[in-house]
């Protein structure tokens, strides 16, 4: 079995991966979408400010990966690195193409709606406004659920709850179809601090319960983002009938996906792009009845994404693209805006112990090699 030497923890030795049956279909008691990285190309500029300039057989190659295991793809999401080096123009082509790609396999497909092609700072909410029907224009041309995304612009320049729900009542009226709100907590991304109107949580859940319950009909859902367990069930609860909850807590998602007498969560994750084949597994557990079998597949999980997701939380895409490398999913570690500097090499060090722990390298002498070749680049081997 593979092993080699790791910094502050001697010589490792690489476990068995966990081999999964490859599922028939997509689970039938939970909606799940993992939230897609995208793969940069080694070879373009992908320098800090820098258009984006993404490997597109690798990225597409890899949304095929997630549907083959019955889960949907989100993309042009937070995890694909909106809004930390993935410009509009790479966004759309993104859009456009996965698009594509799901027609033609018959992948589910939710697709990010932003404002993050506006230049400069919003004037006006309607400007805001503006800039969102736009990029949902493209969503719905290319098929996917439109996922409306808490805007960086809307944070800037709404002056109280009102203006939230004058922007997401208009864009919710002109969909061609049921949309999905998106609650992003600070710790995600700092610029939407006090988003729906407030600090307080409680007085920002009451607007989101507000909009929802006056256009429920329209929504699809709501992924929450808070890492707030407690938090999210209550909110979960107060939902109207039809209207899904997506967790996107990547702290508690087992027990919110698993669920009580009261109701479960569905998902829409970024933890769920580097566990996909054992999140797949654990799913079609819960179609079995078999919650036991659901609790052992995920536990070794949470560790790893505890740390993934460490503060600042943001980076986390970091250990995203590190993990899809050792995995073998692509074939470097760079990413748009040189993101792969996020992490400090004793991060990654422990997320590859982490993972090889919960069994997810495929083949554990490629991800021996490459963390090997890591720890010599960094002049970590002496």
């Amino acid at each position: 079995m593979a092993e080699l030497d790791l910094p502050g923890h001697g010589r490792h030795r690489l476990r068995t991966p966990v081999a999964h049956p490859r599922p028939a279909g997509a689970p039938r008691s939970r909606i799940a979408y993992a939230a897609a990285h995208v793969v940069a190309d080694p070879l373009g500029g992908n320098a800090p400010g820098a258009p984006a300039a993404l490997d597109w057989e690798a990225t597409l190659a890899f949304r095929h990966h997630l549907w083959s295991l019955g889960l949907g793809v989100a993309d042009a999401m937070d995890t694909a690195q909106r809004g930390m080096g993935l410009d509009w123009p790479a966004t759309r082509e993104l859009i456009v193409r996965s698009g594509a790609e799901a027609r033609s396999v018959g992948g589910r497909l939710a697709c990010g709606v932003g404002t993050d092609q506006l230049t400069g700072p919003a004037r006006t909410p309607a400007e805001v406004t503006a800039a969102y029907r736009e990029q949902l224009e493209v969503v719905q041309e290319a098929g996917a659920l439109p996922v409306l995304m808490a805007s960086r612009a809307l944070a800037a320049v709404a002056t109280g709850p009102e203006d939230y729900l004058r922007v997401y009542g208009e864009l919710i009226a002109q969909a061609d179809r049921p949309v999905v709100l998106h609650w992003l907590g600070e710790m995600f991304d700092p610029a939407l601090a006090g988003y729906w109107g407030s600090r307080d949580l409680d007085r920002a859940t009451t607007t989101v319960l507000a909009l929802i319950t006056e256009h429920a009909g329209r929504i699809d859902g709501i992924k929450v983002s808070l890492l707030d367990a407690d938090r999210e069930i209550a909110l979960r609860r107060a939902l109207p009938p039809g209207v899904r909850l997506y967790t996107g807590d990547d702290f508690h998602y087992p027990e919110l996906i698993g669920g009580d007498r009261s109701g479960h969560s569905d998902a829409l994750l970024g933890v769920f792009d580097p566990i996909a084949a054992t999140a797949a597994a654990a799913l079609h557990a819960l179609d079995a009845g078999d919650r036991a079998r659901y609790d052992e597949l995920l536990a070794p999980t949470v560790p790893l994404a505890r740390h993934l997701f460490a503060a600042p939380t943001y980076h986390y895409k970091t250990g995203i693209v590190f993990l899809a490398w050792l995995a073998g999913h692509q074939e470097h570690f760079t990413m748009v805006a040189g993101a792969q500097s996020g992490r400090s090499l004793p991060h990654l060090v422990e997320l590859f112990r982490l993972a090889d722990r919960a069994g997810l390298f495929p083949d554990p002498d490629l991800a021996a090699h490459r963390m090997g070749s890591l720890l010599t680049a960094a002049g970590a081997t002496r």
